[in-house]
Formats: C-alpha cells, structure tokens, sequence
C-alpha cells in the first residue's frame, strides 16, 4: 500500500470514528471532508507540476484525490485557509491554500494558483497561504497553542513557550519542502511530501536533546495529521532560528575562492558528526548487518546501479567496475556490520557554522525520495561520511580550476576529525567506504542527469575513479591536532543544494 493510499485509509477511519475532525466536532473550525477539493482540482493539476517539491515531475498526473481537507479559519473568513492532504498517484502531499475574493492584493499576485470555477470556492481567488504573512502567522499561533483542528493535531515542548506575534517571511531558494522564518526566532518547515510514521526530522533531534546532544537543534513546536489507531503524519516542526550563521556549503565555496584553507573547518565538521552519530547510537537501537543482510544491502547498491545505468547512458561504460565496489562488500562480511540511526543525507548544505565557531547539523528529515520507513531503519554511519566525503568534492570541482588538492585535504581532515572523537577512522574499512561512496555517486548522476544536466561532469569525475580497480589501502596519517568548539541549539534555515 502507497503512502497516500496508507494515509487516506488511516484517516477515513479516524473520521469515521469522530476523530478526525468532523462537521461539529470540539475544536473545528469547519472541516470540510474530502469534497473541499471540488472546483480546485484542475487548477491543483496544472500548479502541482511547476512545485519544487513535486516528485512528479515530468509525468501526467492521474489519480488526484483529497486525504484530508479542512478550514482552519471559520467558514467565511476573509481571507480563508484551507489546509489539504492530497493522494497524488500514490504520493501524499500537504497543501495550505489561501481562499480570498478577486482580485488578490498585488502583494499576493505572485502566489495566485488559479480562480475556483465552481463548488463551495466558486469565483475566488486560490492561492499558496505560506506566501500570506496574515495566514503564516496563524500557524505560528497554533503551534503556541497545543490541541486539535480538524484532523490536525499541534503540539510544543511543554518547557519552551514561544514567542507571539513574529513577522513571517518565507525562506526562497532550492527545497523539497516549504520554510518560513519567523522574526529572528523560530523557523518553521513544512513538509510537502508525507507518509504515515514520525519525520525524522523531528524524532531524531528529539531523540538528540534528550541525550544531551546540542549539535543539533531541539524541535519546539510541531503539527501532524492524527489518525485514530494509526502512525501520525508529522506535517510540520518549528525550531530556534541561528542568527548570523554560516551556511557550510556557501563557506566553503568562498574558501575556494579565496584561495584559503578549509581544513580546520573539515576538521571540527568530523568531530562535529562523530558526536552526533555517538549520541545517535546511545539514544536508539543499534544492531549489526550480518552476511545475509550485507549482501542484501549489496544487492539494493548494485540493483540502483543498473536502473541508473538505463537511464543514464554515461555511467554503462563503467558499470562493471562500479559494480565490483559493491560485490566486494558483499564477499567481505564474515562479521556484522554496525548500524544505527543517522542523519541520512549528510552534505555540506545541511551544516551551519555558527558565530561562535561551532558546528551544527540540521534537516533529518533524510533523502526525500525514499519512503519513510526506509529513512527510518538503522543504517551504517559510513553513509553519512561518505556523503560529506562527496560534498567535499561538489565543492572542490565546482571551482575554476578545479582544486583536487583542496578537496583531498578536507577530506582527510574529517575523517580525522571524526577518528578523534570515536577512534576509528571511517578509511580503515576501505571496502565499506568505497561501496557508500559509490552508491552516492551513481545517485548523483542520476539526479544530475535529470535537473541539472550541467552538473553531469561532477558526478561523472568521481565515476571514472570509483571504477578503476581497488588500490591496497595504505597507512593513515595521525590525526592533526586540534579542538572542537563549543556547539550551539540554534539552527538556521535549511538549505537543501544536492552538494
């Protein structure tokens, strides 16, 4: 059963039951069940598409049909706010429309979806609410308030109050899903595409806070679809917003192209992420891949390799030696191998480096694509490194001229940043490494090939080195010395760039 289709049933029996808020029930503002789309869907069809967030892109929508829908401003408000679950071909997807009478203020032209032809909509302007300030702001009151709406439920962290009255504004740039900005204070993200279970993005740095881990931001408030019986939908989490923060990506970049050294900070990001995936591994189950399940793991790298190579023709070429990458871990598991909770898209974008010289992480919620459950299980952490390991070179190959010595170093530097901390350097198992860092590869390329086919060659570089045969691992240096600073709780607002 799809996500959506999960969803949709779990829901249905919550409103069937009363729960799910309907018509009449404590604390409906007027839900309007599944027929609050009526009049709304050609135009949802033909705006769907363009959405960064939207998973389907480049194929016709089919099947469009409402999960949840429901008022959270009382019927007749000017404007309107309706907030829709939507089962898109089997995805789900979380929408906050904005209902006003035509025209729309100037302000809000920008963020028009179209005009309700008819149903209970009929003659009024349709539009993304996040882009309202007045309509944003009723989210942030909400989340101050814990309790139910409709099918939603809010909820915060009963020791920190949030602040009222902030000045919303929505954060631009690439993003699976949707940010606002609060003041200088919270930022809010919305999730787009949702499925049954808590996000990650939540559990995890919950899960981080109450061991003690301050490397990664503690959630304050948060919003979720609640079904009766059934896993909630986390929709949205509020966090502190870091002020004058550094975007780790965009501080490398300007390192390159100053010419200046990055390997201290690659130094402080291993140690950086050591202690988070230590506090992970204290704080939820761990287990160990044994042969079987290696080779299972094996199996799925080199299963996404061939799909991959059918889609994109530049990786057939070395196909057969990017496959012995992952038929060597197969054949090197007498033993298990460790697996715990990660962060499941580690790169440099999801890194802040604070005023103070710590280092963060943020954006748990891990690679979007994949079903929640899966961005659920334990996993080995050399996932994580390898994906920083390739960030590292994103970085380094997205400079004129390309610095392989650059990215060399701070690729060294974190994983001796890392031995520091755990005492294992994630290059003493070469074969697990060299397998992680292939499978992050090949979905680079494939992700390159499909949106941003000028950055093909970057990808395509690390290809051809991962394919030629394995050279004997050689001794590692001693870690350079250094100490990491002291964390920070705030985060910034998420940027999801693939690097």
């Amino acid at each position: 059963m799809s996500e959506a289709a999960s969803a949709r049933s779990r829901l249905t029996a919550a409103r069937a039951t009363g729960t799910a808020g309907a018509p009449g029930s404590a604390g409906t503002k007027g839900t309007t069940g599944p027929a609050g789309i009526a009049g709304l869907e050609p135009m949802l069809r033909d705006w769907l598409p363009a959405q960064r967030w939207f998973a389907g892109k480049g194929r016709r929508i089919g099947r469009i049909e409402a999960v949840s829908a429901a008022e959270l401003l009382p019927p007749g408000s000017a404007p309107g706010l309706l907030h829709l679950l939507l089962d898109v071909d089997g995805d789900c997807y979380q929408l906050l429309l904005g209902i006003r009478p035509s025209p729309l203020p100037p302000a809000l032209a920008p963020a028009l979806i179209g005009h309700a032809p008819d149903g209970p909509y009929a003659g009024r302007a349709v539009y993304e609410a996040l882009g309202d300030p007045r309509l944003a702001s009723l989210l942030l009151e909400r989340l101050r308030s814990p309790g139910t709406l409709g099918p939603l439920r809010f909820d915060r962290d009963p020791d920190t109050p949030v602040r009222a009255g902030l000045l919303p504004r929505p954060l631009s740039g690439e993003q699976t899903n949707s940010s606002l900005i609060y003041g200088d204070s919270y930022i809010l993200k919305v999730f787009r595409r949702v499925g049954p279970g808590i996000n990650p993005d939540l559990e995890l740095p919950r899960a981080l806070a109450a061991a003690g881990c301050t490397r990664v931001p503690a959630p304050v408030a948060w919003y979720e679809a609640e079904p009766a019986g059934g896993e909630p939908l986390t929709l949205g989490v509020l966090q502190p917003y870091l002020r004058g923060s550094d975007d780790g990506w965009q501080l490398a970049l300007r390192r390159l192209g100053s010419g200046a050294d990055f390997t201290a900070e690659a130094h402080a990001l291993g140690r950086a992420t050591a202690e988070v995936h230590s506090a992970l591994a204290t704080a939820l189950p761990t287990l160990a891949l044994g042969p079987e399940q290696t080779a299972r793991l094996a199996a799925g790298m080199t299963a996404r390799l061939s799909a991959t190579c059918r889609e994109v023709p530049a990786l057939r070429p070395y196909e057969a030696g990017l496959r012995g990458a992952f038929d060597a871990l197969a054949a090197s598991r007498g033993a298990g191998v460790p697996a715990q909770r990660i962060h499941g898209d580690l790169h440099l974008g999801q890194t802040l480096r604070t005023a103070d010289g710590s280092w963060a992480l943020i954006d748990f919620e891990g690679e979007p694509a994949r079903p929640l459950a899966d961005r659920r299980r334990p996993e080995p952490a050399v996932r994580d490194i390898a994906g920083m390991l390739r960030s590292f070179d994103y970085a380094a190959r997205s400079h004129r001229p390309f610095a392989p010595a650059w990215a060399d170093a701070c690729r060294a530097a974190f994983c001796e940043g890392y031995a520091r901390t755990t005492g294992r350097d994630p290059r003493e198992d070469p074969v697990l490494l060299r397998a992680y860092e292939t499978d992050k590869a090949v979905y680079e390329a494939r992700y390159e090939s499909r949106h941003r086919p000028d950055w093909l060659h970057v990808p395509m570089a690390a290809i051809r080195r991962l394919s030629e045969p394995q050279r004997p691992a050689h001794r590692m240096p001693p870690p350079v010395p250094g100490t990491s600073p002291a964390p920070s709780p705030h985060p910034k607002p998420p940027r999801r760039p693939l690097a």
